[in-house]
């Protein structure tokens, strides 16, 4: 008779009651329909009132709870994002999660003087190379807002043009206005090969922001209106960060950040019903010593996991999260500790695509180091979140015999089970050092930020795409660009 096989129970963190996630959700609802949105896009206002909003003083206006459930019906479940071959690269859905960089920070550490510097269009290409060589890295963001860009209005087309020539993983990407979204769209279409390709494979999503507490402004309705018409995905989490944009009680930042995700997701479904969204606000602390939005606080994992557990009860919409950032100026201690946090309990709340990693000083400073010691740091963290398989093989009961027979020279080290599981039950870094003194001395006594130096330069130098792009395509582009 053999045994039913035991399934391998996989930790999961939870911070909220199926009651509290209700009460945030009814919260948000209020807050639609007795405070209302100031909504300064004409057009979208008027598309609300003619489905049922109630025009409040100036551009404010209310919006029934029965708009957002409507909403909530014809949002896909799921997102697919594909890589440039055209190969599904993110399933967006359930419990996957993955891991990319962030945007839009004004410095950069120079990789070669250590120094922070201003960033320049070179470093948004060799950041988008080191994510398409890191194994645990699944798309890529900008990193930097290049100041050598030759149209300064133009600076997220130029950097998405850079990022697509330097990586071949997903992208997720910047706009500013109507016409940047056209422009970028105009070299996503070159690169997938047509519109429809484009559509039907997605390898771009678009970060959008509303202005909390509860203002949309005309050229962020315009990109989001735009990502609807053409199936672009589209993320739209407002910044209603506790104590600044947002009440300081988490719940209450929740409640208003969600109520603020709901109102774009409303527009986005009316201009086209099943487009695709991924949900969720930015809900982290203000620092009432610095005044700064803080990227190593616990507050915001707190509120990711619980935006996890709202996704489960309640909405059942793939969500956006972040982790691997810190307020560290430096890759230090202080760094590790915070972004092995975020990454953590990202990771145990199962959110799904999980942004900003590589971030230091709360998102104004880039670093190629930070980012490739969170890469372990995920990997770490993914062996943690695996469980523990537990069956005949596992449990090792033959290997013990073996160990036992051999008598005093038994040692698991040289048994044949060890061989044969060793890469699969342990968990073997490449950045951690757990060499003996002599050993480590040997080889340069490096610090870890010296060993990401190394690993990021040895990667950039040797990296390359699969395939590399065309050069016909890479001409069209800069054709495209130089019309700007």
């Amino acid at each position: 008779m053999h045994s039913l096989p035991i399934q391998t129970f996989q930790p999961r963190l939870k911070v909220l009651s199926r009651e509290q996630a209700l009460a945030i959700h009814t919260a948000a609802l209020e807050i639609l329909e007795k405070t209302g949105i100031k909504m300064e896009h004409e057009g979208a206002r008027a598309m609300l009132v003619d489905a049922g909003a109630r025009p409040s003083e100036g551009d404010w206006i209310r919006i029934p709870a029965y708009m957002a459930e409507e909403a909530l019906k014809t949002a896909p479940r799921q997102i697919a994002l594909y890589d440039q071959n055209g190969k599904k690269a993110m399933a967006l859905a359930d419990e996957n999660f993955y891991f990319g960089t962030g945007s839009d920070t004004t410095f950069t550490l120079d990789l070669e003087s250590g120094q922070r510097r201003q960033c320049v269009m070179a470093d948004t290409g060799r950041f988008a190379r080191l994510i398409d060589g890191l194994d645990n890295m699944s798309f890529a963001m900008s990193m930097s807002n290049p100041q050598d860009v030759p149209k300064i209005d133009f600076i997220y087309v130029y950097a998405f043009a850079e990022m697509v020539k330097n990586t071949n993983k997903p992208i997720v990407f910047i706009a500013d206005r109507r016409q940047d979204m056209a422009k970028i769209h105009e070299i996503a279409c070159l690169v997938a090969g047509s519109e429809e390709a484009l559509r039907r494979k997605p390898f771009l999503l678009n970060y959008s922001e509303a202005i909390s507490p509860l203002r949309f402004p005309a050229h962020v309705v315009d990109r989001l209106i735009f990502c609807a018409e053409k199936e672009i995905p589209l993320c739209l989490p407002s910044g209603s960060n506790a104590g600044g944009g947002a009440p300081v009680t988490l719940a209450g930042a929740m409640a208003l950040g969600i109520a603020e995700n709901l109102m774009g997701l409303i527009i986005h479904q009316m201009t086209r019903k099943g487009a695709p969204f991924l949900f969720g606000p930015n809900v982290s602390a203000l620092d009432m010593k610095s005044t700064v939005v803080s990227y190593g606080c616990p507050e915001w994992s707190l509120t990711q996991a619980a935006l996890a557990d709202m996704r489960d009860e309640i909405y059942g919409l793939p969500i956006w999260s972040f982790a691997g950032a810190t307020d560290s100026k430096v890759v230090d201690a202080q760094a590790g500790a915070e972004a092995m946090l975020s990454i953590v309990t990202a990771m145990l709340s199962r959110c799904n695509l999980i942004h900003d990693v590589g971030y230091l000083e709360y998102g104004n400073t880039s670093s190629l180091e930070m980012v490739t010691i969170a890469d372990e740091l995920i990997a770490a963290a993914l062996h943690l979140t695996r469980g523990i398989p537990v069956n005949a093989e596992t449990l090792a009961l033959e290997a013990l015999e073996r160990v036992k027979d051999a008598g005093s020279r038994g040692i698991f080290l040289t048994d044949d089970h060890t061989f044969d599981h060793f890469q699969e039950a342990l968990f073997l870094p490449e950045l951690m050092d757990r060499s003996r003194y002599d050993a480590w001395m040997a080889e340069g006594g490096k610090d870890l930020y010296r060993r990401s130096n190394d690993k990021a330069r040895e990667l950039l130098a040797s990296h390359r795409l699969e395939p590399e792009m065309a050069p016909e395509l890479a001409k069209e582009i800069d054709q495209l660009l130089g019309k700007l």
